[in-house]
């Protein structure tokens, strides 16, 4: 779908003494905001942890491994758990988890500080992989086996990210998100919050005449009846074949979650 970005609904228009006294205002905001949201990790670092089984099975590009080997070593780790629809095309993968796994690239700062980074992906390794492989993601991709999936997500659903610890051999959940709580790998949301016209979704408030194209199930992260990212991919030549098989699971997105 094309969206016309031309509007006549522009902000007040100020001299720069006015504008800046405003832009004043609101950093006191801002900074109160950023003091908040130190606070609210200072807590999360003192939560307890809850152990779980290190043996725990993944399928990786050579074949199973558990989940402790994910580590590569390091003592922490961030996993992303992206949803899979077996059997459907690579346009009909999900959007939101396709937004928020292409803006995840470079590890070297996570890594670091001593955590890795890994993408657990629901389904089968050899077609989700090639999914990878076809949106360009350099991150770890592991397929998460179905007996192991119970083990791993607990009565959650895919689409969390998860935080881990590695103490020896032992494994330790420490922190898991989800929904909005997963903006945070995808500074393109916070980059449009930082616009005039922000992220042009219907449930912000924005003023009279705004534009607003999108609402939050799965919509704002399209084009064209296909996820956005895969445009530029496949305009730089690169296929979308996923040898899917004629079996395929019923669709759904991560944003359908609360």
């Amino acid at each position: 779908m094309n969206h016309n970005y031309r509007t006549s609904a522009l902000p007040t228009v100020v001299d720069r003494t006015t504008w800046q006294t405003k832009l004043d205002e609101l950093r006191i905001r801002e900074k109160a905001h950023t003091r908040e949201g130190d606070a609210i990790a200072a807590a999360r670092r003192r939560l307890p942890m809850v152990e779980v089984d290190s043996t725990i099975p993944l399928i990786g590009p050579d074949g199973p491994i558990t989940l402790l080997e994910t580590f590569e070593g390091r003592h922490q780790l961030v996993a992303y758990y992206q949803m899979w629809h077996t059997g459907r095309p690579a346009a009909e993968q999900c959007e939101g988890c396709t937004f928020s796994t292409t803006h995840i690239n470079e590890l070297s700062y996570l890594n670091s500080r001593d955590v890795s980074y890994a993408t657990f992906c629901e389904g089968p390794y050899e077609e989700s992989s090639r999914y990878r492989d076809f949106m360009g993601w350099t991150v770890p991709w592991y397929s998460v086996p179905e007996d192991a999936v119970d083990r791993l997500i607990v009565d959650r659903h895919f689409g969390i990210l998860v935080s881990y610890l590695r103490d020896g051999d032992k494994v330790y959940e420490t922190y898991w998100t989800t929904g909005r709580g997963n903006e945070l790998m995808a500074p393109s949301y916070g980059l449009l919050d930082l616009t005039v016209y922000g992220r042009q979704e219907f449930w912000e408030d924005s003023p009279v005449g705004w534009p607003q194209h999108w609402g939050s199930k799965g919509g704002q992260f399209q084009l064209g009846g296909r996820p956005t990212a895969q445009w530029s991919r496949l305009e730089a030549g690169h296929s979308d074949d996923l040898g899917t098989s004629a079996t395929a699971t019923d669709r759904h997105c991560c944003q359908d979650k609360p």
